[in-house]
């Protein structure tokens, strides 16, 4: 049987049928729906961690322990777990562990589109690159048999079209794989110095088996066509590269790509007249190509830049265009992402925008646009959890050179999970005064809707814990804590008002339900739910467009009347622009 699968419900029916026994992952596009169908199949326990670190040492654990294990990260999130995958690079394994790496090339998501290949190679690990959906799946396995057969974690580099591309897969059965048994073994885990220095030593021996096998293994093989053209690639270049030169080309199609095939390299660049490197982002294979001493065309002719496509390789290296339709681009409306209409973060961001004399330090997630016009309520974003710590350190050097700026961290509420409260605890230990809001949309909201250590529920729907953001602050030492509802000014201002006169670190927690998040029984306690639409009175609109400074994308302004509409279909009623019109020209209805 066949079914039409993405690579994420690929790489996940591949774990379903490789026997594994644990998945773990924190949500991050483009990988976050590996876990959430790994969490279809009974037999693999699986979790939604807080971080990507905690995930992937839960899947080592569970290596150690016998298991078949998979880890799921985006490429920024390997960074988070950088620390136990070099020394896993050491230690090795016990039963298979796959950490699957979605890197973002194009930055559809993402705050940089930094190639992770280079971890594979750093670490001293194994890795294997899909270029389609079938390939996810049997990687998958062929991932396993890697890491148990040569001791070693296995890295799986997917990027985002593989990974949201959807192509045909072979369905096949379960591998039932028993646990490997668990031996205590201080010469291999117990990473002290000198345990290390013998490791290391194993870790090099390792490698060049890799490399032997990385010579012979049907992962990477050849395609003899015309031998005018010889093209190495991988990933989804590869189908880029045959898409462009179909039949006049041969290729070398890597599929095991750490360490690279040098044998294989060189006998196939011997046999061809030109020869091609077309690989997504870094320069990785050509560097290694002409290492080897093979002169090549790769990174002089084509972008290392955003991801590639046929259209751009066929431009770079046979300087051809694709027709295409001419058309007016100027009536072409820009269409930026915005905060949704009846979004909590919109009242939030409206209310601090106000505040003079402040630097706000932002995060990672949908809150990010906070940042963006109209509102243009945040000035930096980093990476996950360092507006916190970020803004301790701003704060520090303003009260030590008598700068008058107040500081105001904003992070979400699976982001202060994921890494924030280390951050926080920085502010106490450390005497800082910032005030610190925690976003609390009560869900992980731009990647999709899954659960964390707030909501009550694990990845299965499973009942668990509900961690209290308020005590876990106050836990930590912060005295001065209030919740508010974002979506009533007059109580969120109050709040600010409150926080901008302490001299001591402050947590604001900004608490809301997602719009668009199906509510739990928890939130049906908790909340009003949003009801009715809201209505404009041209006759009371003055024009003024102080609805329209919120940025709701359900308000319009008409330049002809100089008045503002509200789309009905947008408007969930959150009553936001009713309480900013100065003229009461908004009511609401359908309650």
């Amino acid at each position: 049987m066949k079914k039409l699968l993405t690579g994420n419900e690929a790489v996940a029916l591949g774990a379903y049928e490789a026997g594994v026994h644990f998945a773990a992952a924190y949500p991050g596009t483009p990988s976050t729906e590996i876990l959430e169908n790994i969490a279809n199949y009974e037999e693999i326990i699986s979790e939604w961690s807080p971080n990507e670190k905690v995930a992937f040492e839960a899947a080592l654990g569970a290596s150690i322990a016998g298991a078949r294990s998979l880890a799921a990260m985006k490429h920024v999130g390997l960074n988070v777990a950088a620390d136990p995958l070099f020394t896993t690079g050491y230690t090795g394994i016990n039963g298979g562990m796959v950490v699957v790496v979605a890197d973002d090339p194009g930055l559809h998501s993402s705050q940089n589109e930094q190639d992770n290949r280079y971890y594979a190679k750093h670490a001293k690990i194994a890795m294997v690159e899909p270029s389609n959906s079938q390939e996810a799946k049997d990687m998958v396995k062929a991932a396993l048999e890697i890491s148990e057969n040569f001791d070693t974690l296995v890295m799986m580099r997917m990027t985002t079209r593989v990974c949201h591309s959807k192509s045909l897969v072979e369905v096949g059965e379960r591998k039932e794989v028993p646990l490997k048994p668990y031996v205590k073994d201080l010469s291999k885990y117990y990473v002290a110095p000198a345990v290390a220095k013998q490791l290391h030593v194993k870790v090099e021996e390792r490698l060049k088996k890799l490399e032997d096998f990385s010579n012979e293994t049907d992962l990477n093989y050849i395609e003899w066509n015309d031998k005018k053209i010889g093209v190495i690639s991988s990933g989804v270049a590869y189908e880029y590269a045959k898409e462009v030169f179909g039949d006049n080309a041969s290729y070398l199609k890597l599929g095991f790509t750490h360490p690279l095939p040098s044998k294989k390299i060189k006998e196939f660049a011997q046999q061809v007249q030109s020869l091609y490197i077309v690989e997504e982002l870094e320069p990785y294979i050509e560097e290694h190509v002409r290492a080897l001493g093979i002169d090549c065309i790769g990174k002089d002719k084509i972008p290392n830049i955003w991801e590639l496509n046929p259209e751009i390789v066929a431009r770079s290296l046979l300087e051809e265009t694709a027709p295409t339709i001419e058309y007016d681009k100027s009536q072409v409306v820009n269409r930026p992402p915005t905060l949704c209409a009846g979004c909590p973060h919109r009242g939030f961001f409206y209310g601090l925008k106000k505040r003079k004399n402040v630097m706000i330090t932002g995060d990672i997630g949908c809150y990010t646009l906070g940042g963006a016009d109209p509102l243009r309520a945040m000035d930096t974003t980093i990476c996950m959890g360092a507006s916190i710590s970020l803004g301790h350190g701003a704060k520090k050097v303003f009260d030590k050179y008598n700068k008058d700026m107040k500081v105001v961290s904003v992070i979400g509420d699976s982001t202060f999970f994921h890494t924030g409260i280390n951050s926080l605890i920085d502010v106490v230990y450390n005497k800082s005064n910032t005030i610190t809001c925690i976003l609390d949309n009560r869900v992980t909201g731009m990647t999709g809707h899954q659960d964390h250590p707030g909501t009550g529920y694990t990845l299965t729907g499973e009942e668990t814990e509900m961690i209290s953001i308020p005590d876990l602050v106050k836990a930590i030492g912060i005295k001065h804590v209030r919740t508010v509802n974002p979506l009533k000014l007059n109580e969120l201002n109050e709040a600010f008002d409150w926080a901008f006169n302490l001299d001591e670190p402050v947590v604001i927690i900004s608490k809301y339900p997602c719009v668009l998040k199906k509510w739990s029984q928890y939130d049906k306690e908790e909340f009003e739910p949003l009801e009715g639409k809201c209505e404009v009175d041209v006759e009371k609109c003055i024009g003024c467009r102080m609805c329209v400074n919120t940025g709701c994308p359900a308000i319009y302004f008409i330049k002809e009347d100089r008045k503002v509409k509200i789309d009905p279909v947008q408007c969930v009623g959150c009553e936001l622009c009713m309480q900013v019109c100065p003229t009461k020209a908004i009511d609401k209805v359908g309650e």
